[in-house]
């Protein structure tokens, strides 16, 4: 059992925080295939993503296959992030199931093996109810009181909206310091609503919109492109925070333009519900192709994907590879 850890708070969620797929080995398309997670490729990715600066780790989301994974595998590809970040940066891993009781079991192991907290969304089976939602945070935070929580806002997974009364809500939550945030059309309310309790992360592409509007509060974003390699996103925290400080927004400008340009090809036909249907895959495809990491293959039943939308995420790997190339220098 992991020692006693102190809670987060939300100042303590500031910078560049990579989300990072979990690695599978070959063959792992195929449903007979069992303990399908490279865990050497996984602490070698922990520790590159550490030493290029990275300030938090999320890890399990939907583009770590967090549904598709045994409860054996997730177990052992936890235990592993936590012993290969060995307390240097914050641990955040996915603990969402498909009702309330599960997740705290999932949710009370991680944080016995050291986990400092959860990015957890709410349950898939049905659109819940604000009252549901809100309610189902509650009793994971009451269950494990020493486990900080990042809300998992995406729409298209959870069948729900995350509104401004569901933020002004959770806020109230001491566990629920985070969130990887989607609605930036809503950033300013949301703030508002949550009493600033609650650091939103919006993706590194938003993060200077997010930063001009809040910079005081906009302190951290989330990354997917970190495990195409980390300088380029690493180099954009500390760009912002040196335009915060001289009011020179330049070069923030540029870097985020050339962040988007990465970005986006990953969407097939520029739609976000078309990316969604197969998100797993071409994120991982993109992470393949820039060659910094070895994701893998994805696990059944969503490796499935059209060809021609493929391209368009090797494209944006390719992208991203280069910009860590520059960066790298």
């Amino acid at each position: 059992m992991a020692k006693s850890k102190s809670l987060l708070t939300v100042d303590d969620i500031v910078g560049a925080w990579a989300i990072m797929p979990t690695p599978a080995k070959p063959g792992s398309t195929d449903w007979r295939a069992e303990d399908t997670v490279d865990l050497d490729e996984t602490a070698r990715v922990v520790n590159g993503l550490i030493e290029g600066g990275v300030n938090g780790i999320l890890a399990m989301g939907t583009l770590g296959e967090c549904a598709t994974l045994t409860w054996e595998e997730k177990y052992e590809f936890m235990a592993t992030l936590v012993e290969a970040a060995a307390g240097r940066v914050p641990v955040f891993v996915g603990t969402t199931a498909l009702n309330t009781r599960e997740t705290i079991r999932q949710t009370k192991a991680a944080s016995d093996l050291g986990a400092d907290g959860t990015m957890l969304g709410v349950p898939m089976w049905c659109a819940p109810s604000v009252e549901t939602a809100v309610q189902y945070y509650k009793d994971v935070a009451e269950a494990c009181p020493d486990m900080a929580i990042c809300v998992y806002d995406n729409k298209e997974a959870f069948k729900f909206d995350f509104p401004t009364s569901f933020w002004a809500q959770v806020a109230s939550i001491p566990q629920v310091v985070t969130s990887k945030y989607g609605s930036m059309d809503r950033l300013l309310q949301d703030i508002a609503a949550s009493r600033g309790q609650i650091r939103f992360l919006p993706i590194e592409a938003a993060y200077y919109g997010a930063a001009r509007m809040e910079p005081d509060f906009c302190t951290a974003f989330w990354s997917n492109s970190a495990v195409c390699g980390p300088a380029t996103v690493t180099r954009f925290r500390d760009v912002v925070a040196d335009a915060k400080q001289s009011g020179d927004w330049s070069e923030a400008k540029v870097m985020a333009g050339e962040i988007g340009h990465a970005l986006s090809t990953l969407f097939p036909n520029g739609s976000f519900k078309d990316f969604s249907m197969y998100n797993i895959i071409l994120e991982k495809e993109r992470m393949n192709a820039a060659g910094w990491m070895v994701a893998g293959p994805t696990r059944p039943p969503y490796h499935i994907v059209p060809e021609d939308y493929l391209e368009g995420a090797h494209e944006s790997g390719r992208r991203a590879a280069a910009l860590h190339k520059k960066y790298s220098s």
